[in-house]
């Protein structure tokens, strides 16, 4: 069993606010390929970050988290791409943990 989190800025890079719809998009998406999501929106994240020349970054974040019995790696490239392009980002993020139910 693998955890897989989708982390999503609520800003595109321009510092406007990304379309509501778009999340709204991933949610149904998600649900409908894994079956259920556990979303972390009501206070957004803070994504910190250090750029070569020692100044730091920061974007206010969403996390998307699904459950899946087996890790598709090409599928979750094509859709991290997808994601890419719908939050116009130069890199969205997701990272998977194996688990094991308790």
């Amino acid at each position: 069993m693998h955890v897989i989190e989708i982390f999503l800025p609520l800003q595109r890079n321009d510092g406007s606010p990304q379309p509501r719809e778009l999340f709204g998009k991933v949610r149904k998406e998600l649900i409908e390929k894994f079956g259920g999501l556990t979303a972390y929106s009501r206070a957004p994240a803070e994504g910190l970050w250090e750029r070569d020349e020692g100044s730091v970054d920061k974007d206010a974040i969403v996390i998307f988290e699904v459950m899946a019995e087996s890790l598709d790696r090409s599928w979750w490239a094509g859709y991290r791409a997808r994601l890419e392009q719908m939050f116009e980002q130069d890199a969205v993020v997701i990272r998977c943990a194996e688990i094991e139910r308790l």
